[in-house]
């Protein structure tokens, strides 16, 4: 790659060479694009053309070969159709080096701001209606032109997403591109690849453009949609925002995965099960040396049979914020030593794996205790079908699609879109969640019925045989407006994590309050029975998390103990005998939770279930034994 300006290429190729690779963009244009990018040159327009291209009348006679072309050109959007054709004399060159494009992106967007920004970018909403071939004739933004744009942009949305920078930031980033990029058209044998490059110098995404073959005058320029899936049913899946197709054929049903699915995950987690071991026996008296990492152990443990050390090698209770990897070195080092965590316990704290593992309680649907839940990796054309099957009976189809694997409602969005839920597919690994249409709402004075959720802190003691405990007193978070199956972006209505967002008001009732204004309510469900049910979820759902050797379920472990925090929803159901009842719903079990607001207003918390845990005394503490 030696040529003009060797040391900038060189830089530029220190910076990005590696997403270059990850891209596929060919090294023999690294250096021509290295040039456009530093001088932005955008010369498209001296190559291809975009092309108008006209729908044919009914009446016209049209052959077998051109309607199949036809079929196969799904034009994004309900506006006239175009192409992008290859309008230089010469043609194009594959080999050529600088057969190399930028494509400017026209807007770039985080999914929950986009209503924000249509509404208040001047000319944002114009521009991409007549991108998209929506209507729009008057100047100032209304909500019926925002909304189809809302509702046509993931067929022309781009995704990426940074490496670098905090939670917040690392939420993927859309994007589309501009009119030209935008018409390029879907082809299963593409004349061209795509792939965004974020450029550092300038903090700007651009969208690298290269041939895959020569092209001739006339040529069209088209790039695979579903680039890089080579599944026949994957790709329907992954297409159908642009081809409409019909999956009722395709069974819903999502039995448990394989033992190999957990072994992979085992794997790629590169944790170390431990060794066989006899559970150790201390002293009665004994005062226990911990060492941790987390500030609320560090000032609020208080009990006098444990102390602190800042030496770990001396220590008999690990009590660390970040996952443990290596129980095997443990076990055969030091059997005696306990852990604040249990290997393999990411199957109940990342997502896909608490979907996978309820099943063995509720079969392939999963059980009531859980929202039906579809991993979108694995489980696309399953998830697609019953997204289908539940329109065609005329059932509700609110979704949730979370990431596998992050805290806060980041980057967690609820649509009755199938084209939005497939696209949300791409940019990070994802489940989909029943969204709870019919929740058990709480009447606040100020706003009205909101959504609320529980959280309780349940105490892992011994995977088996299985003692769990549950600690006395659990926190609610509610919603800060009234709760309709409508604005499915308006935080404030859906969500109920405000302690994350600025400017936000933070609504807090402790339990005891709770209760009485819940029962005031709610007269025929008294607090007791509601959580009965609630212990029965949690009892079934650790029942079967340990149910299987490791690492298909929680390894028994006689040096483990954990912590964990489940949040819950209630929603309305019918029993099996006809009665109207509150079903609880888990959401997600938390590894580590924290517990500022445990420590603030219960100053015994960690002696509770320091006690409970690693001393078997639980007379004096506030927590209940669920099994």
């Amino acid at each position: 790659m030696a040529g003009e300006g060797e040391e900038p290429v060189a830089a530029f190729v220190a910076l990005h060479g590696a997403a270059l690779r990850a891209s596929g963009v060919p090294t023999q244009y690294w250096e021509s694009l290295s040039r456009k990018l530093r001088g932005e040159i955008f010369d498209a327009g001296d190559y291809f053309g975009i092309m108008q291209v006209e729908e044919v009348d009914d009446e016209e006679e049209v052959d077998e070969e051109m309607e199949e072309q036809l079929k196969k050109k799904p034009n994004p959007g309900n506006g006239p159709c175009f192409k992008v054709i290859v309008t230089n004399e010469n043609g194009l060159q594959a080999s050529n080096p600088n057969s190399v494009f930028l494509v400017d992106h026209a807007w770039t967007f985080r999914a929950e701001r986009a209503r924000q920004q249509l509404r208040q970018v001047p000319g944002l909403l114009h521009r991409m209606a007549n991108l998209m071939g929506v209507p729009f004739h008057g100047e100032v933004p209304d909500e019926a032109s925002i909304e189809q744009v809302l509702q046509e942009m993931w067929k022309y949305s781009q995704t990426y997403q940074l490496a670098q920078g905090t939670a917040e930031e690392k939420v993927p980033v859309w994007y589309i591109m501009d009119e030209f990029g935008s018409r390029i058209q879907h082809s299963d044998q593409p004349s061209f690849a795509a792939a965004p490059l974020f450029y550092m110098p300038q903090q700007i995404a651009y969208t690298v453009l290269w041939p895959l073959r020569d092209l001739e005058t006339g040529d069209e320029v088209t790039r695979d949609y579903a680039y890089g899936e080579t599944d026949r049913l994957i790709r329907k899946c992954v297409l159908l925002p642009w081809v409409p197709t019909e999956l009722l054929d395709v069974s819903s049903s999502t039995p448990e995965p394989p033992d190999e699915h957990y072994q992979a995950i085992l794997t790629e987690n590169k944790e170390k099960l431990p060794v066989a071991i006899n559970p150790p026996v201390y002293a009665k008296d004994k005062v226990f040396k911990v060492f941790t990492d987390i500030q609320q152990v560090l000032n609020n443990l208080t009990h006098p049979r444990f102390v602190f050390t800042d030496n770990e090698g001396e220590a008999d209770i690990l009590y660390n914020f970040s996952h443990f990897k290596d129980y095997r070195k443990l076990s055969e080092e030091r059997p005696e030593v306990m852990v604040n965590q249990f290997p393999c316990e990411n199957l109940l704290t990342v997502k896909d794996c608490l979907a996978s593992i309820a099943r063995r309680a509720g079969g392939p649907d999963g059980p009531r205790w859980l929202p039906r839940t579809f991993n979108l990796q694995t489980e696309l054309p399953q998830f697609v079908s019953c997204f289908q099957q539940r329109d065609r009976r005329g059932e509700d189809n609110h979704w949730i699609c979370k990431p596998w694997n992050l805290a806060r409602g980041l980057d967690t969005h609820i649509t009755n879109n199938l084209n939005s839920i497939i696209r949300h597919r791409e940019s990070s690994p994802k489940v989909v969640c029943k969204y709870i249409e019919e929740p058990v709402l709480f009447e606040r004075e100020d706003v009205g019925r909101v959504k609320f959720d529980v959280r309780y802190v349940v105490l892992l003691r011994s995977a088996r045989p299985l003692r769990l405990y549950s600690y006395d007193v659990f926190w609610l978070r509610f919603s800060n407006r009234a709760f309709s199956l409508d604005d499915l972006d308006d935080y404030e209505k859906h969500f109920t994590v405000m302690n994350y967002a600025p400017g936000v008001t933070l609504k807090q009732v402790h339990c005891e309050d709770f209760i009485p204004l819940f029962e005031k309510q709610y007269p025929e469900y008294p607090w007791t029975t509601v959580q009965a049910s609630i212990f029965k979820a949690f009892a079934e759902l650790f029942q079967v998390a340990t149910s299987k050797p490791a690492p298909l379920g929680i390894c028994d472990y006689p040096s483990s103990r954990a912590i964990y925090a489940i949040d819950l929803m209630l929603k309305w159901d019918t029993s099996r005998d006809g009665k109207r009842i509150m079903q609880p719903q888990i959401l997600e079990v938390n590894f580590n939770p924290d517990c500022d607001r445990a420590c603030k207003y219960h100053p015994t918390f960690f002696n509770d279930v320091f006690s409970t845990l690693f001393l078997d005394e639980t007379d004096n503490c506030h927590v209940t034994s669920i099994v």
